[in-house]
């Protein structure tokens, strides 16, 4: 080990002109360690750090460590498990910089500073740290400016619901909440990511904070400055409640609510703030507006911002506006609450400031030391697959997962679930898994994890016999919620594990007249255990197949403050709420899936759950985007969200299709006229969408979700959403290879086209379309009454067109038609599409005959992939592969030899063989004739095609 001294270094530096002024750090000593080096700094300033360490993870990726303190914490990490530091790495010292040189990066360490950058092998600059600053980012623990350019685009973070793709120049709040899953992992255009090992609250990007509507100049109707006009009416146009001049829209939570007017009634309200805003700044302001109920704003007569949510769960809403310093601009909200509690705030950001312009930053509240991981590659594949690497891989979910799943909130009794099940085979529409929601207990028994035997007299005979009878997994909705005085929370508090805070305030939920809950500390180990056996005795022995997992964010009391909600964790196992807060869905997961593993070892474990955290995949865990509304523009909302929460190295993501909650025209009593036709076709474009995202599942609040129950079956609605549920199925040979890739090869399912079309500025805000595996182009409809669509095909040799075979030159938009029955789906040339035979459930029968659909015009592979389909053998090497080669040059398709094995495996199958050409179109057709039928017995063959 090498340690210079800082008197020896001074000295050095000093001959060579290179001395530094007494505000500027000063480097004490560094050491070589056998994974990276360790600089002790004396910074210029109190908060910068003191200590900075570099470690080498493997060619590609890069711990950097810092600390204000002495000495760094030896703290293990809650998302990164493995750690383990790499020898294989060079050194350099050249005196005011220090190098670490892998095969694939080098990184440049200021002496003086303990700045990083890093540099691929050509010397390309993919990132640099800039120095320690916390003028912008408030009251932040820890700050970390990086610099950016024009040219680079920013994704993943986990799932956000703004409507945003690139959030390059935005701030991403990283704040768990109900519809909001945070993952502190970006990846950039530039084929690298940045893992922010932190749990507390973090802001990224632009971290200013944003400033209250009192911060512009304020005038109201009359011209007078202070405020706007506020009229506090009724949707009945009769005379205001009150009309008042105000300088803040605040209603943001429970405790902001108080502020209301005196008598003022919510629940048929219509609210109007209008009047003019004068910046101080010119250019483009970002609003953000968190909101429930209809809102729409106007600035400057432009309408940004149309919306409706669900009273009792805000959504986030972004717009930006130009606006000219000292210029009075016209502005007006429009409110109504719909409902009883509802809620609303409005703040903005100013113009960046040209300095910030080249800059993003990771800020965050808590935690013992600044650490991040920078992981390389030469795609965002191998970028994921480094976070994999980091935080675990992503296991093969049981194929069942990969089928339809149907789920209403809610089945109130056995007798429901039974007969939505028999409806389902009667009718021959697949489905593999029935969901059970919340409630399935006595009212005042939450968390007994326990039936209510007058609802589900025998819940143990109703799995079997879904099992059994009707071939269907069975999923149960389990919340970390327990009520006062029952006998699991008598137990848990008894011994310590229980949260204790909503106790003590008495605050009661929403069930009846309300009770008096808690929810159990995920972050301590014996908390996790004893919370998993209470599942395995009460509901894991009597057959159920997997967990859903509700409320993980944690959601204790629902639209509470952030730091009301922190007291209802603190502190937690580990340490204070603020350092933890992020982190809760990660160890509710890891404990349910660690306890099914060592109860169950060779059955795959499923969880859903609504939050997320980094780590999480690592777990049989999958997200769903919460309880959204049924709208179409929040069906369009989903598309970005679930391709940044792909981004952020989590592969399993799925909506619930139709939407969670919905407006009273849809559910008072229910739809009809325009208003039933319109849930009809929103239902089916969702459907369309749902169809290729990773999971495929219905779900939501009445009007029931089956689609016997959406519409006739001679209505189109029909017709379309069980095509697509049959194209699912017949699709299951590719889609289940995919779930292959995701552990063997750290694969992602759902993919922006950022993943796989490097085309810079084209592809990199496009948050509508995606790729479902390696060769379909998704293009979801998300407009009333659209049968058209404009679609960027990527430049590549080209496209066809899934239905018809036409092909598409690559490289330019189109209008892609888009008939109610139909979602314009694009294939790229150079594919090979296994489809498998007509089931019902995914284990129906072997793909014992698959269509090889061919799309010539380039060379393409594809790897099909089969295993034991619900256990964990794959993990011991129990699998089996056969690889498709097409050779365009020749016009030939190699079906490769058939390597690996496990127990049941087909050893002999038929393939039939239908290409596709630009001179010869072929419509998607399962009976169409093929142009070969090959009789496979695992040797390899080659054909040529015409």
């Amino acid at each position: 080990m090498k340690v210079v001294k800082a008197s020896i270094l001074i000295l050095l530096w000093c001959s060579q002109l290179i001395c530094f002024s007494a505000g500027d750090p000063v480097l004490q000593s560094y050491e070589k360690l056998p994974d990276g080096l360790i600089l002790k700094i004396k910074p210029a300033e109190k908060g910068q750090a003191q200590v900075v360490k570099l470690r080498v993870i493997s060619d590609n990726i890069i711990q950097v460590v810092s600390t204000p303190q002495a000495s760094l914490s030896e703290e293990e990490s809650l998302i990164v498990i493995n750690n383990e530091g790499s020898t294989d790495w060079q050194f350099a010292d050249d005196k005011n910089t220090l190098e670490i040189n892998t095969k694939t990066l080098n990184v440049k360490v200021s002496a003086a500073t303990g700045q990083v950058s890093f540099y691929d092998k050509k010397g390309k600059k993919l990132l640099g740290e800039l120095k320690e600053t916390n003028t912008q980012g408030g009251n932040y623990k820890f700050v970390k400016y990086f610099s950016t350019d024009d040219s680079e685009a920013f994704y993943g973070l986990g799932q956000h619901q703004e409507g945003i793709m690139n959030y390059k120049g935005y701030q991403v709040d990283l704040t768990q909440y109900n519809s909001t899953a945070v993952v502190p992992f970006v990846v950039s255009n530039k084929s690298y990511g940045i893992l922010w090992d932190n749990y507390s609250i973090t802001k990224f990007g632009d971290i200013r904070p944003y400033k209250p509507l009192s911060s512009f100049q304020l005038y109201d109707n009359e011209g007078e400055k202070g405020g706007l006009t506020a009229t506090y009416g009724y949707q009945n146009n009769s005379k205001p409640h009150v009309v008042k001049s105000e300088n803040e829209i605040d209603y943001e939570f429970l405790s902001s609510l108080s502020n209301m007017p005196e008598g003022y009634d919510m629940s048929n309200g219509k609210i109007v703030w209008e009047g003019k805003i004068e910046s101080d700044q010119t250019g483009k302001h970002t609003f953000l507006m968190p909101a429930a109920g209809y809102v729409k704003i106007w600035i400057d007569g432009e309408l940004l911002l149309d919306k409706w949510r669900e009273a009792w769960n805000p959504g986030f809403n972004i717009f930006r506006k130009e606006l000219k310093a000292g210029t009075k601009t016209d502005i007006k909200i429009e409110w109504i609450p719909d409902g009883g509690q509802s809620f609303i705030a409005l703040r903005y950001l100013p113009p960046v400031a040209k300095e910030m312009s080249d800059k993003f930053a990771f800020a965050s509240e808590g935690g013992e030391q600044m650490s991040y991981y920078f992981v390389h590659g030469e795609d965002l594949d191998e970028v994921i697959s480094g976070y994999r690497q980091l935080t675990g891989s992503a296991q093969i979910m049981p194929k069942w997962a990969m089928g339809f799943w149907q789920s209403r909130e809610r089945y109130k009794t056995q007798e429901e679930i039974m007969t939505t099940i028999k409806e389902f085979r009667k009718r021959h529409i697949p489905i593999d898994n029935i969901v059970l929601d919340w409630s399935y207990w006595k009212q005042d028994e939450w968390g007994s994890q326990e039936f209510d035997a007058s609802r589900f007299p025998d819940p143990e005979g109703m799995i079997k016999s879904l099992h059994d009878d009707y071939n269907a997994h069975f999923m149960i909705s389990v919340w970390p919620k327990f009520y006062e005085g029952i006998d699991n929370y008598k137990m848990l508090n008894d011994k310590g594990l229980l949260y204790t805070q909503n106790i003590k305030n008495r605050e009661r939920d929403w069930i009846g007249e309300g009770y008096v809950s808690t929810f159990y500390d995920a972050y301590n180990p014996d908390a996790r255990q004893y919370f998993w056996g209470l599942l395995d005795k009460h509901l894991f022995s009597k057959g159920v197949d997997a967990w859903w997992l509700d409320a993980t964010e944690p959601d204790i009391l629902s639209n509470s403050s952030i730091e009301h909600r922190k007291t209802l964790m603190n502190p937690t196992f580990l340490g204070s709420a603020t350092d933890y807060f992020n982190a809760y869905s990660v160890m509710n997961a890891k404990g349910i899936y660690e306890g099914q593993r060592a109860e169950a070892p060779n059955q795959r474990v499923f969880i859903l759950t609504r939050s997320a955290f980094a780590g999480l995949q690592h777990y049989g865990a999958a997200t769903w985007s919460g309880d959204i509304s049924g709208r179409f523009d929040e069906l369009e909302r989903q598309i970005p969200a679930g391709l940044n929460f792909s981004l952020s190295g989590l592969p399993y993501w799925t909506t619930d299709i139709g939407g969670f909650f919905v407006e009273n025209k849809y559910d008072r009593p229910e739809p009809k006229g325009e208003a039933l036709e319109e849930w009809r076709e929103l239902n089916t474009r969702w459907y369309q969408y749902g169809t290729f995202t990773p999971l495929y599942r219905s779900h939501g609040q009445f009007p029931y979700r089956e689609v016997f129950n959406i519409a006739p079956e001679d209505h189109a609605a029909y017709k379309s959403i069980v095509y697509y549920n049959k194209l699912r199925y017949r699709l299951m040979p590719y889609i289940y290879s995919l779930t292959g890739q995701v552990y063997h090869q750290d694969y992602t399912i759902m993919r922006a086209l950022v993943m796989d079309f490097p085309e810079g500025k084209e592809v990199a805000e496009i948050g509508n379309q995606f790729m479902f595996g390696p060769a379909l182009l998704i293009n979801p409809i998300t407009e009333y009454k659209a049968t058209t669509r404009e679609v960027y095909l990527p430049k590549s040799a080209g496209w066809y067109d899934l239905y018809s075979g036409k092909f598409i030159k690559g490289g330019q938009h189109i209008s892609a038609d888009a008939p109610y029955e139909r979602m314009p789906i694009y294939v790229k040339a150079g594919s090979i599409i296994p489809f498998g035979p007509e089931i019902e459930y995914t284990t129906q029968k072997p793909a014992d005959e698959i269509t090889l659909y061919v799309y010539q015009g380039a060379d393409g592979e594809f790897e099909l992939y089969e295993d034991e389909n619900v256990n964990y053998n794959y993990e011991k090497g129990k699998f089996s592969t056969i690889t498709f080669k097409y050779n365009e040059a020749n016009k030939s398709l190699t079906i490769g030899e058939s390597k690996g094995q496990f127990e049941g495996m087909l050893t002999e199958r038929t393939f039939k063989v239908v290409p596709v050409s630009q001179s010869k179109a072929q419509p998607l057709n399962f009976n169409a004739q093929p142009q070969h039928t090959v009789k496979y017995t695992g040797k390899a063959v080659t054909l040529k095609l015409n």
